[in-house]
């Protein structure tokens, strides 16, 4: 019996062993990865649309708390690192501007000595440095024999023209040449400002000519930088234009003095002034002064006064004025006798560089003696 129950039981037990033998048999597989591409199939938390031929927005991720990041909006993702925020990106620089702007004038008024007097401001307001027509430089001839007693600042017709300083208007209109109305007057229209301070005790007057419209009256105060009209070509012209003077002491014509010498200076600007002589001391009309920056090569031209209406400073005894030269090295040239004299001089930033030049004697940089503190300029 107990053989019997032995035998069925091993037989059981090698049944059993070939069932399971023809099982198939179960794989070990790596966790399945996701890879995120345009071919990615749409999942409960992103769903990546299928590439477009027009360009999509930039991916955007966003960093989890536990530092993963996850992709939104786009078929394509490419990480790109934030930037930096204590780091500063600022544009290549390019090369520097070939410009002539001038940057804000020096105070008004401006002296750094007893002898300069840069009273006024600029009656054009403009961020170009202003550099009048050679022949058109106070002192200039033009017309055949005319001389120049003022500078013309060149500015388009309509331009606003300002009061260069506090005043009372003593003429506004026509006739200022003759003093009376005659619609031929050279000056055009015109406005005088007798100014409410003046220099060694004798009167300031500004003249504004050639303008288009007239926007003061006779008797009228105005501030500086006040608008008395615009820019036109009344009168005597060839083109619109600012026709500017200064006059001391008296308010007549042959009263004007250069208002290059009175104009206050851009800041990091001077002025070039000087006397030239022939070689036996004798002013030389109508010279040709070349003056080149040896910094950045440009080139300026003046000419020395003609005789006439012109009057020179009574400290510089000057017959030309080169003003708004930025501060630095030039060479000054003058063509004398077929010989080309040339000499180096420094500009000063908010003064006035002085030479002299006497013929064959050449150049000297001496200024006119130091005034004393009861200094009077000779007439």
């Amino acid at each position: 019996m107990l053989k019997s129950c032995n035998a069925g039981l091993l037989t059981l037990l090698l049944m059993l062993s070939l069932m399971t033998a023809c099982q198939p048999a179960a794989t070990l597989e790596s966790p399945a990865t996701t890879e995120i591409s345009s071919e990615s199939q749409p999942s409960a938390t992103a769903t990546a649309p299928a590439p477009t031929d027009t360009p999509g927005p930039t991916p955007v991720f966003f960093a989890d708390i536990d530092g993963t990041q996850t992709p939104t909006g786009s078929q394509q993702f490419t990480q790109t690192p934030l930037p930096d925020p204590l780091r500063f990106v600022f544009p290549t620089p390019g090369s520097d501007p070939v410009s002539d702007w001038r940057p804000p004038l020096y105070a008004i008024p401006w002296a750094l000595t007893p002898y300069d007097h840069f009273f006024f401001a600029r009656p054009i307001a403009a961020s170009e440095a202003f550099q009048p027509d050679v022949d058109y430089r106070y002192g200039g001839v033009f017309f055949a024999d005319n001389v120049h007693t003022g500078i013309d600042i060149p500015a388009l017709a309509g331009t606003p023209i300002h009061a260069a300083g506090p005043g009372r208007v003593i003429w506004s209109g026509i006739g200022l040449y003759y003093g009376y109305y005659k619609e031929d007057d050279p000056y055009g229209l015109a406005v005088v400002i007798q100014h409410d301070f003046g220099y060694q005790n004798q009167r300031l007057f500004t003249v504004y000519a050639h303008m288009r419209q007239i926007d003061v009256v006779k008797d009228q105060w105005v501030d500086t930088g006040d608008v008395i009209g615009t820019v036109g070509q009344t009168g005597f012209v060839t083109g619109a234009h600012l026709h500017f003077e200064v006059r001391v002491g008296e308010k007549d014509f042959f009263s004007t003095k250069n208002p290059e010498l009175w104009l206050v200076p851009p800041q990091g600007y001077g002025v070039l002034a000087g006397r030239v002589m022939d070689s036996f001391g004798f002013l030389v009309t109508g010279q040709l002064i070349i003056v080149d920056s040896l910094e950045t090569g440009k080139q300026w031209l003046v000419r020395t006064y003609g005789f006439g209406a012109a009057v020179s400073d009574p400290y510089y005894n000057e017959n030309f004025v080169l003003s708004d030269l930025p501060a630095g090295l030039y060479e000054v040239r003058v063509p004398y006798v077929g010989i080309n004299y040339t000499y180096q001089v420094e500009i000063l930033p908010g003064r006035v560089s002085y030479l002299t030049f006497k013929g064959r004697y050449g150049f000297t940089t001496a200024l006119p003696p130091t005034p004393t503190a009861a200094f009077t300029p000779s007439p």
